[in-house]
């Protein structure tokens, strides 16, 4: 993958002209909302002063059409802010020479039935939600990600609880693995019983030799008698999660299944998603969605050149 040292070049060369084009919209519906609140004012003080019916009604019929043009535009500027910036981080990726044509569909997601197959998390996930549905191929291997939003019903509570919230990748991986591996964040433990139980009741087990000191210190990594733990977890990919759970403070989880690799970053918000009352003109905006990509793909790259 191209460097990230790359990328902020890239941004003052490409994305940021951009982003000041959107923040010309911006300005424009905010001189709309400013209008609309005067408006407002003057339909509210024509009523209290003329307490005229028909008058009333008359101004109200223009000021709710304007209302609705209004919401209109809004709607459209959050719908094409997301697509135009993402098209152009995924240029940007995919101009890397170990990368395929990389696709982008803002309705799209990673189907329910890979995300219960990846063994991550136990929840049956009666609510599931997802966007940004990215897709393509790096060196032999395709892939496919989205951000998913899936919750359940509280055990303790009448509400529902956030199972995972994030970004979530599914790559299948070519040289055969008759086993199953699964790392999970050691901060989340006690809420991972479930995955465990499924693991323990495959035979599987948690490793505690033959893996980096710091990567055992923030993850818990269980495999089944089949895995071959270096083919599939080797020294570098150890190294580049342990690097981002620290640097970002986001919980990482991964799993092998037979032949299907499965990541998942947590995000406690949704990327990318523009302001109206703020400037949108913002590197670390792009940044953050740009990190969260690149780690899941730098990972699917090193299992591919060591596949």
């Amino acid at each position: 993958m191209r460097r990230i040292e790359e990328f902020r070049q890239y941004y003052n060369h490409t994305i940021h002209p951009e982003l000041v084009r959107m923040e010309r919209k911006r300005n424009r519906l905010l001189w709309l909302l400013l209008s609309a609140v005067l408006l407002s004012g003057i339909v509210l003080f024509l009523q209290f002063y003329l307490q005229v019916l028909v008058l009333s009604l008359l101004l109200l019929l223009p000021f709710g059409l304007y209302i609705t043009y209004l919401l209109y535009r809004i709607q459209r500027f959050r719908q094409t802010f997301k697509p135009n910036v993402v098209n152009l981080i995924l240029d940007f990726i995919d101009e890397g020479i170990n990368y395929g044509t990389l696709h982008y569909d803002s309705k799209g997601k990673i189907e329910k039935k890979h995300f219960m197959a990846s063994q991550i998390f136990g929840s049956p996930a009666p609510v599931y939600q997802g966007e940004d549905l990215i897709s393509g191929k790096i060196g032999e291997l395709d892939f496919a990600l989205s951000e998913l939003g899936v919750k359940e019903l509280s055990r303790v509570r009448n509400r529902l609880n956030y199972v995972f919230r994030g970004v979530f990748l599914r790559s299948e991986i070519k040289q055969p693995n008759h086993g199953t591996l699964l790392i999970l964040p050691r901060a989340y433990k006690q809420y991972l019983s479930r995955s465990v139980r499924k693991m323990t009741l495959q035979g599987g087990a948690l490793v505690e030799k033959d893996l980096n000191a710091d990567f055992q210190r923030v993850f818990m990594t269980y495999i089944t008698p089949e895995v071959v733990i270096n083919r599939l977890l080797p020294e570098g990919i150890q190294q580049v999660l342990t690097e981002y759970r620290e640097n970002s403070g986001k919980e990482i989880y991964v799993s092998f299944v037979k032949q299907e690799l499965y990541l998942a970053i947590t995000e406690p918000k949704d990327l990318l998603e523009p302001y109206i009352f703020r400037t949108n003109v913002s590197f670390q905006l792009v940044f953050e969605f740009f990190q969260d990509i690149h780690l899941l793909l730098s990972v699917v790259e090193d299992i591919d050149q060591n596949n």
